[in-house]
């Protein structure tokens, strides 16, 4: 059994408990005592970034001059890390993290894992709520979502905002042409599932390991694009 040291905490706004440890070389962030993730599972948080960022890669004639991509989520930076690989430069990559902590933890902490990834400078990060990141007529080319588990299985409960109808014409409102959008999950999610269709997207499920070479795959990106009749 691992033996973890335990690095630092901090509060979400609903008072539940997020920690940062480390051990045998590892970083492990728990949600009130569970683990959420670590830096030993990260590849399907890397392939969120691969197939969210497809459409940006099939052609040079389609590659947008200058990439804009948002992530909602930091986590442990490496749906970042890969999309700073992914995009080339000159680029924009917004990040939208909701706890100052863990912006922090990936500028100290983290940055044996993944380098200085905050401080490139195609790389914004604002100290924000996803929700309020959008609205304010800026179009993206691709839009990377990583902050809960499920529609089911929020991180808190404020989040249950982020699948509802008006944030996903939203998602559609913010989206170039041509732009894609994609979900990680912990689980396969029928609701965002039909949430999505809903609101007009054509969908694609990806079931996908936490581990390049897993053999079970547990955890689903969804990615979704505008139908042709959008």
């Amino acid at each position: 059994m691992k033996r973890y040291i335990h690095l630092d905490k901090t509060s979400l706004p609903d008072g539940s408990l997020l920690s940062l440890h480390m051990g045998d070389g590892e970083f492990v962030m728990e949600y009130n005592g569970l683990e959420l993730m670590s830096t030993n599972l990260t590849w399907s948080e890397q392939m969120l970034a691969d197939l969210g960022c497809v459409a940006l890669l099939e052609g040079a004639m389609n590659r947008p001059e200058h990439p804009r991509v948002l992530i909602g989520g930091l986590g442990m930076g490496f749906t970042l890390k890969r999309v700073l690989e992914l995009v080339g430069s000159p680029a924009t990559v917004d990040v939208a993290e909701l706890m100052s902590r863990v912006i922090e933890w990936n500028r100290t902490y983290l940055v044996e894992h993944n380098g200085p990834l905050l401080e490139d400078p195609r790389t914004n990060v604002i100290l924000a709520d996803l929700f309020d990141c959008l609205g304010e007529g800026d179009k993206y080319d691709a839009i990377l979502i990583d902050i809960d588990d499920s529609p089911d299985a929020l991180i808190t409960v404020e989040n249950g905002k982020l699948y509802t109808p008006g944030f996903l014409a939203q998602l559609r409102e913010s989206l170039n042409a041509g732009g894609c959008l994609a979900y990680w999950m912990a689980v396969p999610s029928t609701k965002l599932e039909m949430a999505l269709k809903k609101a007009g997207f054509h969908l694609e499920e990806h079931p996908m390991p936490s581990h390049e070479h897993g053999e079970e795959a547990i955890h689903r990106i969804y990615v979704a694009r505008l139908s042709a009749s959008s």
